[in-house]
Formats: C-alpha cells, sequence, structure tokens
C-alpha cells in the first residue's frame, strides 16, 4: 500500500495457526540498532559508580521528549553492530572500543517485523558528532543508579532504553 524511506505498509492475506484465513496491515522495516554508552566506575569523574549516557530527542509521534539511546535504522546490507557505532558517535559525539550485544528486542509485534539489536558500548573515547537536520537531541552523562530511577519512576518510558538499562544493570551495577 505504502512504500517509504523508513518502511513499507502492506496487506497481507495471511493464513493463521487454526487454518482460517484473513488480512493484517503490516509495517515492513529493515530494523535498527541502539547502543548504551557507560563509563565503569571511575571512567566519569562526577560519578563513583558506573554512568551512562542518554540522549533526549524530540520524537513528534510522542508529542514531545524522549530519554533514549542514541539509535537508528540499519542502512541497506549493514551489520547491526556497525549501525550501533554509527548513530552512537553521530548522536552523542562518542566512540566505543568494544560493542556487547545486549540483546534484540521486537518493537511492536502485533503490526510490524521491526526489531532493535542491543548493544553495551565501552571504552569511550570523544567522536565527532553530526546530527541530521531533523534531528533535535540533548546529551547528557547520569550515574547509572539515576537512570535506573528514572525508569522505574516511569520519566523513562521508551521501551529499548527502559530494556537496555536493566538488562546492563546485571552486567555492571
Amino acid at each position: 500500500m505504502f512504500r517509504g524511506r523508513v518502511l513499507d505498509l502492506n496487506v497481507e492475506h495471511v493464513r493463521f495457526p487454526d487454518g482460517s484465513e484473513g488480512q493484517l496491515e503490516i509495517v515492513r522495516h529493515r530494523g535498527a540498532a541502539a547502543a548504551l554508552p557507560v563509563y565503569r566506575a571511575g571512567e566519569w569523574p562526577e560519578s563513583a559508580g558506573p554512568a551512562v549516557v542518554l540522549i533526549r530527542q524530540h520524537r513528534h509521534a510522542t508529542g514531545g521528549y524522549l530519554w533514549e539511546l542514541p539509535a537508528g535504522k540499519l542502512d541497506d546490507g549493514e551489520a547491526p553492530e556497525t549501525c550501533a557505532a554509527r548513530e552512537l558517535e553521530e548522536e552523542t559525539g562518542i566512540r566505543a572500543a568494544e560493542l556487547r550485544p545486549l540483546s534484540v528486542i521486537w518493537t511492536t509485534p502485533g503490526f510490524t517485523d521491526e526489531r532493535i539489536h542491543l548493544f553495551l558500548a565501552t571504552g569511550l573515547e570523544q567522536g565527532r558528532e553530526a546530527l541530521e537536520a531533523h534531528e533535535f537531541i540533548e546529551c547528557h552523562v547520569m550515574p547509572l543508579d539515576a537512570a535506573l530511577e528514572r525508569v522505574r519512576s516511569g520519566e523513562i518510558d521508551d521501551a529499548k532504553t527502559m530494556i537496555a538499562l536493566l538488562l546492563a544493570e546485571s552486567l555492571i551495577g
């Protein structure tokens, strides 16, 4: 029905597990990758424990700003790790020496095949930020504990960010 630069919308004839048939509207998406940048204890002078880098990004669909991980869609044929590294540097001006896979998640399996590959980024060093014209992003560093409290209070409500922070807690907390 629609082919766009980010997604395609199809109406697909399907056969359900019980043998019945129907039509479903499906959003097809090439996938995305996101990285949670982490300074280990002692690497960020303003935090005794681990600290994370999160962005506040304006999202028109949500009506405002969200706390998020640096993330973006995969380019054609691009490996998820390459995408995560590229988006991390473009959106935060930070490069990571290591990207460790955390998980791969379905974003909204009721109507889309989009999956996001989540990575933990460590060994952080200064890179070069390169925001696109439509990106309105603020970069923030905060203790991991403070970010987790924002998840628990509902201030951080972006699913990929919540999942990455909660998974990272057991790895670096």
